[in-house]
């Protein structure tokens, strides 16, 4: 097939383009040239901003577009008004954040999604533009849209840090805060299992809205596979939410895949039957743990990281624990 992917030299849009290229297609990358745009030398690349230069892509035509980059309903639906004429299936991929309860578990791809107003904070609206967005390439693309809604996704290239904070963690050893209870619910996917099943689904000219979230683990299994995959010398100190809460511990981000239970809990608990199903096939735990060590490491150790608890604050909290408890 010829596909044209919107991004592709990233994080997801880098490992859909090796999906691709794995399966034999003829891939066509349109992107700002921010993101190592010397990758995949050997795929046309078409340098552009897609809020002013959509008209680079006139003239050309393809079996199916990605569409990775898509956060602003104007740009989504200008890029939709742009190719429909000039692709048969169009791909979009959104996120579980369009709904508009994430307190509840189980959610399902018909559950209701946010309504845009401004009264909203950043992070809420997010998902409710890309509600917003999935209707406009429905509207553009009647019977040949394919909406992929992902939840937290990891692996190598994931700068996000929000899962790779934990293996380079385990690697540096010594004592590790982590947050109770251990048989905490999690759910992540890691980037080539979704990019794999994408393109699959591409080649089927699949239609209709699918959640990506993943397998389900506990955070006792993640902890467990980064010890395994880890030669340091490491002590977990599981320290429930009451401590973390009462000491100001950010959560999600200072530390990761911690949320509060009356939080939104059912971000890393979504049906994802519909996407099992249609052939979604995970790896082990295991493999996404060393594979994404393995990546940090070629990261300079020095850089800073987009998420993850500062080794002095960590020591101070497990100081402040061990004063209480002993």
């Amino acid at each position: 097939m010829k596909i044209l992917i919107l991004g592709g030299t990233k994080f997801l849009g880098r490992a859909l383009t090796e999906a691709a290229i794995a399966q034999g297609h003829d891939v066509t990358l349109f992107h700002r040239g921010l993101h190592d745009a010397n990758a995949f030398p050997n795929v046309r690349h078409i340098i552009g901003d897609r809020n002013n230069d959509l008209d680079l892509l006139q003239g050309r035509e393809w079996d199916a577009v990605i569409d990775t980059s898509g956060y602003e309903p104007e740009s989504v639906l200008a890029a939709a008004k742009q190719l429909k004429n000039q692709v048969r299936h169009y791909t979009f991929i959104s996120t579980i954040s369009v709904y508009e309860d994430l307190k509840k578990v189980s959610v399902n791809e018909s559950a209701p999604v946010a309504k845009l107003t401004d009264q909203m904070d950043p992070g809420q609206k997010y998902g409710a533009k890309k509600a917003l967005c999935e209707l406009a390439v429905q509207q553009e693309f009647p019977n040949h849209t394919l909406v992929i809604r992902p939840g937290l996704i990891v692996g190598p290239y994931d700068v996000s840090d929000r899962f790779t904070y934990w293996p380079a963690r385990f690697h540096r050893g010594g004592e590790v805060l982590v947050p109770l209870p251990k048989e905490r619910k999690l759910q992540f996917i890691d980037v080539r299992d979704l990019s794999a099943w994408i393109i699959r689904l591409v080649e089927q000219e699949m239609v209709g809205t699918l959640h990506a979230s993943g397998s389900d683990y506990t955070m006792e299994e993640v902890v467990q596979s980064c010890t395994e995959n880890t030669q340091s010398e490491v002590i977990c100190t599981w320290v429930p939410e009451e401590f973390l809460v009462a000491n100001e511990v950010g959560e999600w981000m200072e530390l990761p895949l911690w949320i509060q239970s009356d939080s939104l809990v059912g971000m890393f608990s979504l049906d994802n039957t519909k996407a099992f199903a249609n052939g979604l096939t995970t790896r082990p735990l295991i493999e996404i743990v060393r594979d994404t060590l393995a990546w940090d490491q070629n990261r300079a150790m020095n850089a800073a990281r987009a998420a993850g608890m500062d080794p002095a604050r960590e020591e101070e909290l497990l100081r402040i624990w061990s004063e209480n408890i002993f």
